[in-house]
């Protein structure tokens, strides 16, 4: 790939605080996909005073792309970085820092110079950072929620309340899904068949009940490859899908959302009294025994896994989606501790 090296020099001098004249680098992909990719670019940066330093940094390239009921998202984490909310984190639970964005509104396309974060992300979390995560996420949308920073008020690009709501219902439209877990063809069991047709039957009284919640500001891809843990704090990367939400639907995410399986009901148990906690530390919340946790899970992901399901001709990954489900069944009768 081209690095631009002006782009470089002048995200590096904003890293150490220095005036750097030159750098070598090399880059190494990190993640991303066809719309998005992320590299790791390492070097020896020279400042003016003729110090060499030895740099990590992370260059982020978006393209233009649309997501399904949200044609803004391509460009949000751009723009999110552009305003003020950057100051609205702690010391606990932040975002990467950004040393510079630009973008480039003819080819669609922008680049984010970001700060890069050693630590333990993905199936690697163990028990004790789930449960600190959504003690993190609690504070951090309670403090918003009671405290309303003018910051809030002035983005205008973000995702809309009744995403989630209208994402399920797409799917439930979707006769691929729909039909499958109603067929004769059905590979599930009939408890896991039920559990999605209930909600089903119940969703408008469900979503009801969900939209009484406060409204936050959610990341909305609150899963464990876009969580950082270290030196005993949470980083959060990846803010394209951001936007207002309910309580409790980023907490959905990370339960379920490519789960640590074999813990997913005891990170459940964890979770949410850390998550409530965390907000009632700053506002009022229902009592704990309303929580809509599972239902949001249900709602976010439930014909999502069947859709994976269907769609990977990978038995590990059928059976992985599977047990994904028969666990969200088996929180039903989960009690959580208040």
């Amino acid at each position: 790939m081209n690095i631009q090296f002006e782009s470089l020099i002048y995200a590096l001098s904003r890293q150490f605080k220095r005036d750097i004249i030159s750098a070598d680098c090399q880059t190494k992909p990190l993640q991303g996909g066809t719309v998005g990719n992320v590299y790791l670019v390492t070097g020896i940066a020279d400042t003016a005073d003729g110090e060499q330093l030895t740099y990590r940094i992370v260059l982020k390239i978006q393209q233009k792309w649309e997501r399904y009921g949200d044609p803004g998202s391509w460009r949000r984490e751009y723009d999110l970085y552009a305003s003020n909310l950057g100051a609205t984190f702690s010391d606990a639970f932040r975002w990467p820092t950004c040393y510079h964005a630009e973008i480039n509104a003819e080819e669609n396309e922008f680049q984010l110079w970001l700060e890069y974060i050693d630590g333990v992300t993905g199936l690697d979390l163990t028990g004790d950072m789930y449960e600190q995560a959504a003690l993190e996420l609690g504070r951090y949308q309670g403090k918003l929620y009671a405290e309303q920073p003018a910051v809030l008020q002035s983005l205008t690009n973000l995702s809309h309340a009744d995403l989630m709501k209208n994402t399920y219902l797409h799917y439930r439209s979707w006769p691929v899904v729909y039909d499958y877990i109603r067929s004769e063809n059905c590979d599930f069991p009939q408890h896991v068949r039920q559990m999605l047709i209930d909600i089903d039957e119940h969703a408008d009284e469900i979503l009801d009940r969900i939209e009484k919640l406060p409204l936050v500001l959610c990341h909305r891809d609150f899963w464990v490859t876009n969580l950082i843990y270290a030196d005993g704090k949470i980083a959060l990367i990846d803010w394209d899908t951001s936007g207002w939400g309910y309580l409790g639907e980023d907490l959905a995410s990370l339960i379920a959302d490519e789960a640590d399986i074999d813990h997913m009901v005891e990170n459940y148990q964890r979770c949410v009294p850390a998550y409530y906690k965390g907000f009632s530390e700053y506002a009022d919340v229902p009592p704990i025994a309303e929580h809509c946790v599972y239902e949001l899970i249900l709602l976010g992901f439930g014909y999502r896994l069947v859709e994976w399901y269907l769609h990977t001709k990978d038995d590990d990954e059928k059976t992985k989606h599977f047990h994904t489900l028969q666990k969200i069944h088996d929180m039903k009768t989960t009690p959580v501790l208040g």
